[in-house]
């Protein structure tokens, strides 16, 4: 069975025992003890924990770019420990996005530049690439704004500018990193606002690592992490427009 064949039916996301640790012998360092957890299609799920207890850590393996030492992650039916480092490659550049704590622009290109990158590396023409940061500059609301560099946009507007370029490929999962870790109390509530309405919207399942109850509140699920395992997790209800 081919890796395209295989991403069809049940959660898009399932981890099952799922183990990280790093080094051997006496300097071994164990980050995942045994993690199990599923994402639905729509989800919008938050991962919280203290530092070192194995958030950052499952979102490297969420995101193809680390495998489990043991236990299974399967991403649409597809075991994704099994895949080769191009096919986990091919996996990230097809069906994921990624938004980051520190924006990670390119300083001197623009806003729509910034947006068409993926698209580029997807090998893209350029009327698709325009035609896909359009729409996606204008889904964050900065539609006006695609010729400005990252150094004439206020630190929300380059985080907006990060999402646009997440979503431009249309993927299967956006993959927050701290995505409000660098904004103020209000930016950062622009940014949840913005990220809320993508998945109530547009149907998009986000799973977002964040160290702030006030962010999390956004999300429909949150899980909590402690010392590499899944210590709790509670569904939010609907309240002051939160997802």
């Amino acid at each position: 069975m081919t890796t395209a064949t295989a991403l069809s039916g049940g959660p898009i996301i399932e981890l099952s025992g799922v183990t990280k640790t790093y080094g051997e012998g006496n300097v071994a360092f164990q980050a995942l003890r045994g993690i199990d957890f599923s994402v639905e299609e729509g989800d919008f799920v938050a991962v919280m924990g203290p530092s070192g207890s194995g958030k950052s850590t499952v979102m490297n393996i969420l995101g193809c770019l680390d495998v489990p030492t043991s236990g299974s992650y399967r991403f649409r039916g597809v075991h994704i420990e099994r895949l080769t480092r191009k096919e986990r490659a091919l996996i990230r550049r097809h069906y994921l996005g990624f938004v980051f704590q520190g924006f990670n622009l390119l300083a001197r290109t623009t806003a729509r530049e910034n947006v068409e990158l993926p698209l580029l590396y997807r090998g893209e023409p350029t009327a698709v690439r325009r035609e896909a940061a359009r729409e996606a500059l204008e889904a964050v609301g900065l539609l006006g704004w695609e010729k400005h560099t990252p150094a004439e946009l206020s630190g929300g507007q380059q985080q907006r500018v990060a999402i646009a370029r997440a979503i431009a490929t249309r993927p299967a999962i956006l993959l927050a990193d701290e995505p409000t870790g660098n904004l103020d109390t209000h930016r950062s509530r622009e940014i949840m606002e913005l990220l809320s309405g993508l998945n109530r919207n547009k149907g998009i399942t986000i799973l977002m690592v964040t160290h702030e109850p006030d962010m999390a509140k956004y999300a429909g699920r949150i899980i909590n992490f402690v010392d590499g395992v899944v210590d709790s997790e509670v569904r939010n209800e609907r309240e002051n427009g939160c997802f």
